[in-house]
């Protein structure tokens, strides 16, 4: 069940997404068992994290970003040309996100 996040919410963490670099590689193999074990072990040490897929086929792309949404319960921040990014908070919460529009202006 992924997390749903409100639109100011989803452009903050793109903000804090720009920055940094894709740690995890789908290749041409696609959504393998060991690619999301390795995408869930990403998230729970930074929460917030890129995923580069490879191939042409949008499609198949967002149906990725959908299916890892729905099996490790995190929030579908961006979908940009061949990066994906994902937002779950950890137990050890690194990323606060703002709880109205006025939080983010401050």
């Amino acid at each position: 069940m992924k997390i749903d996040i409100k639109p100011f919410q989803r452009k903050y963490l793109q903000g804090l997404a720009h920055g940094i670099d894709p740690v995890v590689m789908v290749g041409n193999n696609g959504l393998t068992e060991s690619v999301v074990r390795e995408i869930a072990i990403s998230l729970d040490a930074h929460e917030l994290i890129k995923v580069r897929v490879q191939g042409d086929d949008r499609e198949a792309r967002i149906a990725m970003f959908e299916q890892i949404c729905d099996e490790l319960g995190c929030a579908p921040v961006q979908h940009i040309g061949k990066l994906l990014v994902l937002w779950r908070p950890s137990d050890k919460a690194r990323i606060a996100l703002p709880k109205n529009k006025q939080a983010m202006k401050d």
